[in-house]
């Protein structure tokens, strides 16, 4: 069976985990997708790519995460959420996914 890359599991953590966060008002709920998504791609980046570029991506996705507050007040929170979402995922296409 074919593995989900390493980009759509982490784009659709930063999605995943903002919209279960936003939908239930929970913001716990939407850490723990935003977590095991980060995990979850770690795992592939590491498999795929080696120990180097899975700490360099997983560095990336919490930036992401991080940055995506203040872009948010810039753009509005949706589009901030897309726009990070997209750089991890090019991010992790680009050095890990397009080699597997």
């Amino acid at each position: 069976m074919a593995k989900v890359p390493g980009a759509v599991v982490a784009a659709g953590g930063l999605i995943g985990g903002y919209g279960l966060a936003r939908w239930t008002g929970k913001r716990q709920l939407g850490g723990v997708v935003l977590a095991a998504a980060g995990v979850a791609a770690a795992q592939q980046w590491r498999q795929r790519a080696g120990g180097a570029a899975a700490v360099a991506l997983s560095a990336a996705y919490v930036t992401a995460f991080a940055g995506s507050h203040p872009l948010a007040r810039k753009v509005g929170a949706w589009p901030a959420v897309f726009s990070v979402a997209g750089a991890v995922a090019l991010a992790s296409w680009t050095f890990a996914d397009r080699q597997g």
